[in-house]
């Protein structure tokens, strides 16, 4: 009879599969799926397609394993999180506007940054706390604050508020190293994708900002 834990081992050997080896290290088939939705969905992001929340999903479940069986459970957990807030920020880019329109690129409010930051911190706490006393985690801290920045700035990206982009950037420059040193190389070169893809989503979108802000109302 298979037990939980062996039928999720079972579920999992797909993506714990080496598909290249590298230099010595080998590179699952889990990590490379990783690689082209993630790259794919921040893509579709930064030119304001709202198909990135779909690919989106895939590239959570994606991680969701590779990280569970990395050690790096904060960012595995995450993932399943980001999966109910990619539902919401699909429903909100399509209908989340005025009057249910079609929601456009707008700027994060002084109240709004003060929250962000009082919700960054205290999580950045309680999580690294919990990692620390709860899991064999080696990396508590920068495991946590990653998980608070995706956090935050997925809820900024799903409102579309521009300074979202600026969390992604902060949360890449923490995980390059942090991937790198958890030997997931191929995460930590998409994760310098993503940081260049970021500066990229970073400009349109504020460029669409002063495009209207420019305009007569």
């Amino acid at each position: 009879m298979i037990t939980g834990m062996s039928l999720l081992d079972t579920l999992l050997v797909p993506f714990r599969t080496p598909a290249v080896t590298i230099g010595g290290t080998s590179t699952s088939w889990g990590e490379i799926a990783g690689f082209v939705t993630g790259a794919l969905c921040v893509w579709l992001v930064a030119r304001q397609n709202v198909w990135n929340w779909p690919i989106g999903i895939l590239n959570n479940i994606a991680f969701l394993a590779l990280f569970m069986t990395s050690g790096l459970y904060a960012d595995g957990w995450l993932q399943v999180v980001y999966m109910a807030l990619a539902v919401y920020g699909w429903w909100s880019w399509l209908r989340g506007g005025q009057a249910h329109t079609y929601l456009p690129v707008g700027r994060t409010t002084a109240g709004q940054w003060w929250t962000l930051l009082g919700v960054g911190l205290a999580g950045t706490v309680a999580l690294t706390w919990i990692l620390d006393t709860k899991t064999d985690s080696t990396v508590p801290l920068p495991d946590a604050a990653t998980t608070v920045l995706s956090l935050l700035a997925t809820w900024g990206q799903a409102r579309k508020k521009v300074e979202s982009w600026w969390l992604w950037i902060t949360a890449d420059l923490i995980y390059i190293p942090l991937y790198a040193y958890k030997q997931l190389w191929l995460t930590a070169i998409l994760y310098v994708g993503f940081l260049a893809l970021c500066v990229v989503g970073l400009r349109n979108w504020r460029a669409d900002v002063r495009t209207r802000e420019l305009v007569p109302a």
